[in-house]
């Protein structure tokens, strides 16, 4: 790296990290969730040769922003230990570790949200059908997707519908979940009830699926509820429908996508989709990206879903925080 300009939101984030030593970083790391955790160690392993200019930029731009920073979710587990000895090699990392890991207090449904899909497969495959659909419904959505990925299309089908019909959950029922992952619940005395599942919460389930996977799914769920297969259908964000967002969230979008990644995205979008990205770049930045697509050979549809989808996952990321709107569906598809 020697022009700064080159730096992503995430090395800049790595390079400030590194800056300020194992026990600031581990004190920012340890309220952040997991995926945030393995895409920062992650890019500090791959962080080469970086110039002073490049560091003190950084930290100039992280002092004019901070005072808009928010805490993430709080927790720890071992998989932060196994990837950052990964990332970072088991010198780098020991003393980044025990400061993360110190006061950690991930418990109960929070457990799982470090885990992988085929893991929470595993533990919930054999429990019963509710306890399965509240688990998902708990995990956030690509992950859920993930995770149903594992299941035979019969389990996939009723776990869905139940998360769709989901509305509250009641504490003994949050209570019985943690008693079977052997940790207590932070808040289980509540009387309260708790909010989960939904048609929309199963709609954005449906987003992050495989698209054979997701096609089967939709096409089971019209089978069984034709009305409700329609609701989840018309919640469902897909790539065609960012056109239906304005040209401000589309400039908010373009800061944070990798160039590459939209290039093989394009490659499986209509001329109108292209334009409104074109559109909304500067006259050069249109024509270099053009020629690349134009010169980009045939890719793999698997490709230009993945890439669509990693897209997607940011846009619904910026709609969330407020950054964008996501036209068409209104306030429902946030």
């Amino acid at each position: 790296m020697t022009d700064k300009a080159k730096l992503s939101q995430l090395e800049k984030t790595a390079v400030l990290l590194m800056t300020l030593g194992e026990s600031d970083a581990a004190e920012i790391l340890k309220h952040m969730g997991p995926k945030e955790v393995q895409k920062i160690g992650a890019a500090m392993a791959q962080l080469r040769s970086v110039q002073q200019d490049q560091v003190e930029a950084v930290i100039a731009e992280f002092l004019g922003q901070v005072g808009n920073q928010t805490s993430l979710g709080i927790g720890s587990d071992s998989y932060i230990r196994n990837m950052l000895k990964t990332a970072l090699g088991e010198e780098k990392a020991s003393g980044l570790i025990d400061r993360i890991l110190l006061g950690g207090n991930t418990k109960g449904l929070d457990t799982l949200k470090w885990m992988e899909g085929r893991q929470v497969a595993d533990v919930i495959r054999y429990e019963h059908p509710q306890i399965q659909a509240i688990v998902v419904s708990y995990l956030d959505s690509d992950q859920a997707a993930e995770m149903l990925s594992y299941f035979d299309e019969k389990v996939r089908l009723d776990i869905l519908l139940r998360v769709a019909s989901l509305d509250t959950v009641q504490p003994a029922a949050l209570q019985e979940l943690n008693d079977i992952l052997e940790r207590q619940f932070s808040g289980s005395s509540s009387s309260q009830t708790t909010n989960m599942g939904g048609v929309k919460v199963a709609a954005n389930i449906m987003n992050f699926l495989d698209s054979n996977i997701e096609a089967a799914l939709m096409d089971s769920l019209k089978e069984v509820d034709e009305d409700l297969a329609e609701q989840i259908s018309d919640l469902m964000f897909v790539f065609d429908n960012l056109s239906d967002v304005d040209d401000k969230g589309i400039q908010a979008l373009l800061r944070e996508i990798e160039q590459d990644t939209l290039i093989v995205a394009l490659k499986g979008a209509d001329v109108g989709l292209q334009d409104k990205f074109f559109n909304n770049m500067s006259k050069r930045a249109a024509e270099m990206m053009r020629d690349d697509l134009e010169a980009r050979g045939p890719v793999r549809v698997s490709d230009v879903e993945g890439a669509q989808k990693e897209i997607l996952g940011i846009a619904r990321r910026l709609a969330d925080e407020g950054q964008i709107s996501l036209g068409g569906g209104g306030d429902q598809m946030i």
